[in-house]
């Protein structure tokens, strides 16, 4: 009912014409209007962050990233994007970090507080082996709490399945177990709002199927977006008394992401990984629509444009109207 109040301006544009033999004044009059809209609480969709999104960085602490096809070396390149990145995001946004090599460790709970992430990630020593499944499933399950995702249990069964020694009986017990953590409607809605951000050479050699585990992360909804660091020339480390030559294994990176409708980045360069830590940054955002009153923004436009009017006036002719 109170739009009928916008009614009245052409009527009082047409007896100002009508008496001055002019135009009403532009500014003045859209000022008005929009004030009038004000008085019936106008209402528009706006897109606004998600309180309980959260991101969780998994770094490759193999024996493999300290290869030195990228300066100074790969671990110290990727550590030095992650903090950038961490610096650079909404703070409102929490962010957790996962450490792999022959297991996968919790360095960090998803956290707004950026100093502790930063001080993380500043230490991270390189140990032997990668299990990059396990960081998935630590990650879940730090990231999902209270929806079925015991990761010490799939461990273990995958342990107990004989391992990578008998890839069908893993694969067997993993699916049994990954049936009992079906994601329901309430753990798939928080999965919307969380990401896996993946840092690794991609070489996996230890702990549960990697592919499996981001079959886990899709169930939940959970997108992983794999970043793969290093050159496919690769680079030659000592590793357990041996120079071994490490290249970038990108594969099973490029599938994961697909498995969880992410995307997958390549990082040959210092240069390449600050670019996709700054398009990653578009990716998380984690906004959804709701609709918000804007009755503050219209006033406030409103009354700008009054102003604007009367003051124009004003300088023109030396009066207000």
């Amino acid at each position: 009912m109170l739009l009928w109040v916008c009614a009245v301006l052409p009527v009082l544009a047409l007896v100002y014409s009508r008496q001055t033999k002019k135009f009403p004044p532009v500014f003045l009059g859209l000022g008005l209007l929009l004030l009038c809209l004000s008085l019936a609480r106008p209402q528009a969709v706006m897109m606004t962050p998600v309180r309980d999104a959260a991101v969780m960085l998994v770094m490759d602490t193999s024996g493999s990233m300290r290869a030195k096809d990228l300066k100074p070396s790969r671990i110290e390149v990727a550590q030095k994007a992650a903090q950038q990145f961490i610096e650079d995001k909404p703070q409102r946004l929490r962010v957790g970090l996962v450490t792999v090599a022959g297991t996968a460790a919790l360095a960090q709970a998803p956290t707004e507080e950026r100093d502790a992430l930063l001080k993380a990630i500043d230490y991270l020593p390189l140990q032997y082996g990668s299990a990059l499944g396990t960081g998935i499933l630590v990650s879940l399950e730090a990231l999902l709490p209270g929806a079925g995702i015991d990761a010490q249990k799939i461990i273990n069964e995958f342990s107990d399945s004989g391992g990578p020694k008998n890839p069908t009986n893993a694969g067997q017990s993993l699916d049994r177990i990954k049936s009992e953590t079906e994601a329901t409607e309430e753990s798939a809605g928080r999965g919307r709002n969380m990401a896996i951000v993946l840092m690794s050479d991609g070489q996996n050699n230890m702990g549960p199927e990697l592919q499996q585990m981001a079959e886990l992360a899709a169930k939940h909804q959970v997108k992983i977006y794999t970043v793969g660091i290093g050159t496919t020339e690769g680079d030659l480390v000592q590793m357990q008394g041996r120079r071994m030559r490490v290249k970038l294994e990108d594969e099973a990176l490029k599938k994961v992401s697909a498995i969880t409708q992410g995307e997958y980045f390549k990082a040959d360069s210092a240069e390449a990984l600050k670019l996709i830590y700054d398009k990653l940054g578009y990716r998380l955002r984690f906004e959804k629509r709701a609709m918000m009153e804007v009755t503050a923004y219209a006033s406030l436009l409103g009354l700008l444009l009054v102003l604007v009017g009367l003051t124009r006036n004003f300088v023109r002719m030396g009066k207000i109207i």
